[in-house]
């Protein structure tokens, strides 16, 4: 069986180096904040060139964090797309505010610059565009209507670690960018872990205070948070990984690569790239009418995949308070019937990639 993600064989190919990094922080008796945390935080700023980076728990918590950051609660409302995992709704929904879902371009999946504009109201204080898949978003689009309106911009990054949009890596074009380490992630902890990187020092510092009780001195609090802070072990594995990223990176744009030439003339919907992104290929998402058939071929032929999202969040029970029509927005609700992810671990090998090819082609 080829599974859709190992999330072992990462483990297996460092697992002399990640052991060596565990035991080193279970060796140093901190295991709150300290070192290892400080150490992968100017790591991970230095890498998606952004000044600042602060650790949290996880990829929703860096959302909602920098959310409240940047003072947006009840009465505000929130730019999101209509096409994403729910979690971006929920981090709105968490500080109080109003989702103004936006639907994506065809073509990429992301949330389509051009019907940004009239999807504002007074009301709206921030654009939250998503990466999907590890595409870049058309940030230079969504930043000029952002900065027209007075606009803050949140990136949901949690899919695009080591992406470039127009030559830069994705993590400080907006006023804040928030990662996930999930373990699935193309760099992923052992656990749950997250991260926000901004240039704005002010953000920075607030955020690193909310995740802390709203305290920046010991017994001492500012303002009500929370406790969300990046688990020094996961810090130090994050560490570890970080410094094969690039090449676990390139090795997803071959196996795109291979997939895109071969599966050309099958009648799938390929993945567009437009000239300005280096994807970080977190995931290979075709289309098919006749998605279910096709997913029962590649299961017949013992390879894995799976369906990112077969529920848009409109259509959510989660979200039937908001009463919108499941037919509101017409292409989220068609991506999720047609959209199907192949397998594109970087640990995976061509005979693997050559399996997935021949189950389609």
């Amino acid at each position: 069986m080829i599974p859709f993600l190992d999330l072992g064989a990462a483990y297996r190919e460092l697992s002399a180096e990640i052991d060596a990094a565990v035991a080193r922080v279970l060796a140093s008796g901190w295991y709150i904040g300290g070192a290892e945390v400080n150490e992968f935080e100017n790591a991970w700023a230095a890498y998606v060139e952004a000044q600042h980076c602060v650790g949290v728990g996880n990829g929703l918590d860096a959302l909602i964090l920098s959310l409240r950051a940047c003072d947006i609660g009840p009465g505000d409302a929130v730019i999101v797309p209509s096409n994403t995992y729910i979690a971006t709704w929920l981090a709105i929904s968490a500080v109080g505010a109003t989702i103004i879902p936006v639907e994506p371009d065809p073509a990429t999946h992301n949330i389509d610059p051009a019907r940004i504009e009239a999807a504002i109201t007074p009301q709206t204080r921030a654009i939250l565009p998503v990466h999907l898949y590890g595409q870049p978003a058309d940030m230079d689009a969504i930043l000029e209507i952002a900065r027209r309106h007075s606009l803050k911009v949140i990136e949901d990054a949690a899919q695009c670690h080591g992406a470039r949009y127009k030559g830069q890596r994705i993590g400080a074009h907006g006023d804040v960018v928030c990662w996930s380490f999930y373990p699935g992630k193309n760099l992923g902890a052992l656990g749950d872990g997250g991260a926000i990187t901004t240039n704005d020092p002010a953000i920075a510092a607030r955020i690193r205070r909310l995740g802390n009780y709203g305290s920046d001195q010991k017994y001492v609090n500012i303002e009500r948070g929370t406790n969300s802070r990046l688990d020094p072990i996961q810090a130090a594995v994050l560490g570890v990984k970080l410094g094969h990223l690039d090449n676990w990176t390139a090795r997803r744009r071959e196996i795109a690569a291979a997939y895109s030439e071969a599966l050309a003339d099958t009648g799938l919907v390929l993945p567009h790239v437009p000239n300005w992104a280096e994807p970080a290929w977190h995931l290979y998402v075709v289309r098919s009418k006749d998605r279910d058939a096709m997913q029962k071929r590649l299961s017949k032929a013992e390879v894995g995949s799976l369906i990112h999202y077969p529920i848009p969040p409109h259509m959510q029970q989660a979200y039937e308070d908001l009463q919108i029509a499941s037919d509101a927005f017409p292409l989220a609700r068609q991506l999720a019937q047609e959209v199907i992810s192949l397998p594109i671990g970087p640990q995976m090998d061509s005979d693997a990639q050559a399996r997935v090819i021949d189950a389609l082609v």
